[in-house]
């Protein structure tokens, strides 16, 4: 019988961890599937443990080649493959037990071409939030596409989807060859499908390796790794330019937080001639829109400046600067007349470097940051404690304002401070009477600077919403 879902799994030396990973696939709810295992030329234990699970589950087929890399071992595997829905796996990852079977079913729900989920990272037995792929699936939705939920540029994996097979087959997809292989594959897939289901469950466990080889994303700070990374890069920046340039911003940006990265590690770590690397960081930073650049956070766009100077020395204190810091870096107020706020790094109107100050701005990556403490009858009115920041600045504000919106109404309270961050203030139920839900607005000046905002509620994070039950002065809980 023809299988649901067929999972291709490349090996390559991961014979440490392979048995966990073919365990955690024969221990799948959906068992209407395939594993098809591809042996790349292993040189160690890792084919024995194979035919070991083929041997005892008729559900396993192990193929062989000579080693080509993963992205001919998976296309091997895909022509092997007989399922109506297609999966891949490396050697060295885990897939939580009701993963296929969630994936598959929202595929047969809601017809699209592809299921993605939530990634843990796997290190040292302990899960922990995979970086790569914060972000992307706090608000699951299905039947949506990349065009139109752009956080998806972040998602460039392969092995947290399933794909209907038709679909692969149809858009053309194929992984080609180099280390870098399932980025333009995952990219392409998600341009070209007609609709995409994202669930917010955590469907891969991608591990971080502790022994044996160390894996391709270990080694990302070698000078071929980078130059096959850019390859990868420039392949999916005109795949976009071409078919979705509206992403073409986003995925610059996402190049220029995660990947450039390993520009910084490699030089940091060099302790030959840095010459080839800076001659590739200025490849890799040509290849990105100057708007994204431009754009940067301030201290990235102070690594940037002193890598195009290729003033090694001074990257590496930087870098230095960024590991030390517990807590985030400082934004300052400088300027009399006219204020501008500037990030607290090093080499700030350093007279040897003449590093322009445009480089430290910082005034765009302000925030206010508001919350709601409690909220509490006193028999006469509601009590309101609120904590005012502003992200990054270790002072106090000047002047804080507080009002109640309903959308329709503006309710402004009298505040009073309490310590260095806190802002207390009464409500009278009698002033809200007919409108509501209430939320909290925040205006917060200093020194020429005006931040508003939405109070969050302390306890999960959301939107601070208020209501008075029934109109009284019963002092019931307010429903949040």
């Amino acid at each position: 019988m023809i299988p649901l879902l067929s999972v291709i799994v490349p090996i390559y030396n991961v014979e440490p961890y392979l048995a966990e990973c073919l365990k955690s696939l024969a221990a799948q709810t959906m068992e209407d599937l395939e594993v098809v295992l591809v042996d790349d030329g292993s040189v160690d234990g890792s084919r024995r443990i194979a035919e070991d699970f083929v041997a005892r589950d008729e559900r396993f087929v192990l193929i062989g080649q000579r080693n080509l890399g993963p992205g001919p071992a998976r296309n091997q595997g895909i022509r092997q493959a007989r399922g109506t829905y297609l999966a891949f796996a490396d050697g060295d990852d885990v897939v939580p037990p009701e993963a296929y079977e969630l994936l598959v079913g929202k595929l047969a729900e809601t017809g699209s071409d592809l299921a993605c989920g939530a990634v843990r990272r796997l290190v040292d037995g302990e899960l922990e939030e995979s970086i790569l792929h914060e972000k992307v699936f706090r608000r699951p939705q299905l039947c949506t596409h990349i065009t139109d939920k752009h956080v998806l540029v972040r998602d460039r994996t392969v092995w947290n989807k399933v794909y209907r097979r038709d679909f692969w087959e149809r858009a053309g997809l194929a992984f080609p060859s180099g280390i870098y292989e399932d980025v333009p594959v995952a990219m392409q897939a998600h341009v070209l499908a007609t609709s995409v289901d994202m669930v917010g469950e955590v469907v891969y466990h991608w591990r971080k390796r502790e022994e044996g080889e160390t894996s391709i994303t270990q080694r990302r700070s070698e000078l071929p790794n980078l130059s096959e990374r850019l390859a990868a890069i420039r392949s999916v920046r005109a795949f976009l330019d071409d078919r979705a340039p509206e992403l073409l911003d986003g995925f610059d940006a996402l190049v220029l937080e995660k990947d450039t990265v390993f520009l910084f590690q490699a030089l940091e770590h060099c302790e030959g001639d840095p010459g080839p690397l800076l001659e590739l960081a200025h490849s890799w930073l040509a290849t990105l829109g100057p708007h994204v650049l431009d754009s940067a956070p301030s201290l990235r766009r102070l690594e940037l400046h002193l890598l195009r100077r290729g003033l090694v020395a001074e990257l590496r204190t930087v870098r230095e600067f960024r590991r030390g810091r517990e807590d985030v870096t400082r934004v300052v107020p400088r300027g009399m007349r006219t204020t501008h706020w500037y990030g607290d790094y090093p080499f700030f109107r350093d007279r040897r470097l003449r590093i322009p100050d445009e480089v430290f701005d910082a005034r765009e990556e302000l925030k206010l940051i508001a919350r709601v403490e409690s909220c509490e009858w006193t028999g006469a009115e509601y009590r309101l404690r609120a904590y005012v920041a502003i992200h990054r600045v270790d002072r106090k504000i000047t002047k804080v304002g507080l009002w109640l919106s309903d959308g329709r109404r503006r309710v402004p309270l009298e505040t009073r401070r309490r310590g260095r961050y806190g802002v207390v203030a009464a409500v009278d139920p009698d002033r809200l009477e007919g409108g509501g839900p209430w939320r909290l607005q925040v205006r917060a000046e200093m020194r020429g600077l005006v931040l508003k905002c939405w109070c969050r509620d302390a306890a999960d994070g959301a939107v601070w919403r208020f209501s008075v039950p029934g109109w009284s002065r019963s002092g019931m809980d307010i429903p949040q």
